[in-house]
């Protein structure tokens, strides 16, 4: 067995991984222009060239892009990013019904293990997303898709579970793109806003009241609404 020295980490790594976290928990939004590089080397107490070289990682990645002029933003996912699960779910024409049944599984697991290890960051996190929704619902009669797919991501963080995780970082285009493609139909029936805004919050009382069977039921039901709601049309 060969063993190769243990190499430290760069700190243009731990930066790439600092923004990462912050898109998918929706701090940064997709859409949304991110802080000039020295803002940010000044937060993070690192050097421009580290904010730099994390921030071309990102582009290369897709996750941020350049816009000449204007500055660098975080990308709107459409499920074709490279090594994205998106490429899949396009070549083997993956449906709404087949990305639904794969969210009952991870969602709904997610809620049940959030609502036994949330701390108070992950509540806040949650909370915040909720309130952003009824913000958009009640002055735009819209739900944002950023602040939907952010609720969603903050309960799998809650769980702790580094798989779970790391399965839904890679998961995120689908469930951006999903989510979007939900409310967009939905847009045209306001009824079903209050509603899905409805679950999300019977959901996060669940996480914050510590009832994981309640927290699971409410994430199934809620996926079981979207799905049916696609089916009656």
């Amino acid at each position: 067995m060969m063993l190769k020295p243990i190499k430290p980490k760069r700190i243009s790594d731990q930066v790439f991984e600092q923004i990462r976290e912050l898109i998918y928990k929706g701090e940064f939004k997709p859409g949304q222009q991110i802080p000039p590089e020295r803002e940010l080397a000044d937060s993070m107490s690192v050097s421009r060239t580290s904010v730099r070289n994390a921030i071309e990682k990102m582009v290369g990645m897709g996750l941020l892009e350049h816009r000449q002029g204007q500055g660098t933003f975080v990308s709107l996912p459409d499920g074709q990013r490279s090594g994205s699960l998106g490429i899949s779910m396009a070549i083997e024409e993956a449906s709404i019904d087949d990305l639904l049944e794969v969210r009952m599984g991870l969602e709904c697991n997610s809620a049940f293990l959030a609502a036994k290890r949330a701390g108070q960051t992950d509540l806040l996190a949650m909370e915040k997303c909720l309130i952003e929704m009824e913000t958009d619902l009640q002055e735009t009669e819209r739900i944002g898709i950023g602040s939907d797919t952010a609720f969603h991501m903050a309960v799998t963080f809650a769980t702790k579970n580094p798989v779970l995780i790391h399965l839904m970082r890679n998961f995120y285009d689908f469930l951006f793109v999903g989510i979007k493609k939900n409310l967009t139909h939905m847009y045209d029936d306001p009824g079903t806003l209050n509603d899905i805004l409805n679950h999300h919050r019977s959901v996060f009382e669940c996480i914050r009241n510590r009832e994981p069977e309640k927290a699971f039921e409410a994430m199934r039901e809620h996926i079981i609404y979207v799905k049916e709601y696609f089916h009656s049309r």
